[in-house]
């Protein structure tokens, strides 16, 4: 384990709510432009804490969806500015909380602090360990020439190229045929 199990938490939150972009997503199209698609996210990745459900909350959180994946692709130097930016702007205040099913790891808004805001701090949180490690190559793109997908690169050895086993296979098979037409 490169980090703690919430850092990884929520950078592959961050990775799926920049993914629902329409250049990043499976379906060509804005996989965030409903509330009902909203919840979905949310749902699917556990996030605790406040949810007001109505259109202001999923504009915030669309805001918030560029800002991450425009700071995803950031260098260290950059990142670390835009991360404290972040935490400046929310008044975070780090504090160790248990809840759920889970054991202590660190919050830095209150859990009824908005949806955006809570979002945002999180993953500025879970950015501070990735600067501070030296490990900011492990957030990616992928490198498949179609895909705008981002992942976190969790392997041993730092070779992850592509987001899925689906883009890896699509670009083997390109090559392949590229080879063979040679």
């Amino acid at each position: 384990m490169f980090f703690t199990h919430d850092t990884e938490m929520a950078l592959g939150f961050v990775a799926a709510l920049a993914d629902t972009t329409p250049e990043a997503s499976d379906s060509g199209t804005d996989e965030l432009s409903t509330r009902e698609q909203l919840v979905g996210l949310l749902d699917e990745w556990h996030y605790s804490g406040r949810r007001d459900g109505d259109a202001r909350e999923l504009r915030d959180v669309r805001d918030a969806r560029a800002r991450l994946r425009a700071l995803w692709l950031l260098g260290r130097d950059e990142a670390a500015e835009a991360v404290n930016e972040l935490l400046a702007e929310a008044r975070a205040l780090p504090q160790l909380v248990r809840h759920d099913s889970l054991d202590w790891h660190i919050h830095a808004t209150d859990a009824d602090a908005p949806l955006a805001r809570r979002i945002l701090v999180e993953a500025a949180m879970a950015f501070v360990d990735v600067i501070r490690a030296d490990e900011m190559h492990r957030l990616r793109a992928c490198d498949a020439d179609d895909c705008e997908s981002l992942y976190v690169d969790l392997s041993k050895n730092t070779s992850r190229r592509f987001c899925s086993t689906r883009c890896g296979n699509r670009m083997a098979v390109r090559a392949y045929r590229a080879r063979s037409m040679a």
